[in-house]
């Protein structure tokens, strides 16, 4: 088989970083380097070509998983012509959606990374990455009243207990109950 081209090369490179992305929020970063490049429809051997360590592709990925969440609190805001308390509203209906419970893989990093971080060392670039992204999803949902992340922690709780018992009715009462908290009064 001949040598790809640098663009082809560049390509396979994102779609490495952006499949890692969903398998990690969806899984957590132990997995495989085999298993993440036959997701990506690429050899095992190609994984070293591209990226120094496994570290360094969490790295990346971590980073590409919260640029999509910026991507996605601005898109909301243009969304709602600036308006705020609308787009923060939207945000927390479907972050505490069925959908979003049913979506790690495509869902926040906040949830599907946090396990992860807390087991990494902290002086890795994924780690500030990730304290970074938290910073600033709490800044997305703070209002006059508040900085943001205790709306942000009852968020994220919400949606994690919500998938660990996802078999059972209670999953959606606690999604229920916390998005009625958040948007009460809106």
């Amino acid at each position: 088989m001949g040598r790809v081209s640098q663009t082809q090369a560049q390509e396979n490179r994102q779609r490495v970083v952006e499949t890692a992305s969903r398998l990690f929020r969806e899984q957590g970063t132990q997995v495989s380097v085999a298993d993440l490049m036959k997701a990506a429809g690429l050899t095992h051997g190609g994984f070293y070509k591209q990226f120094a360590s496994k570290e360094a592709l969490v790295d990346e990925a971590t980073a590409h998983a919260f640029a999509e969440l910026a991507r996605l609190h601005t898109a909301g805001i243009e969304r709602h012509a600036g308006q705020r308390e609308a787009a923060q509203r939207e945000m927390i209906e479907s972050y505490l959606s069925v959908e979003h419970r049913d979506n790690a893989a495509g869902g926040c990093p906040v949830a599907g990374l946090a396990s992860d971080m807390a087991r990494a060392n902290g002086d890795r670039e994924a780690h500030r990455v990730y304290a970074e992204g938290v910073r600033a999803f709490a800044d997305a949902l703070a209002t006059d009243g508040e900085d943001g992340v205790t709306r942000l922690c009852t968020m994220l709780g919400a949606l994690v207990l919500a998938r660990a018992v996802k078999d059972s009715p209670l999953s959606e009462e606690i999604l229920t109950t916390a998005r009625t908290a958040l948007t009460a009064g809106d």
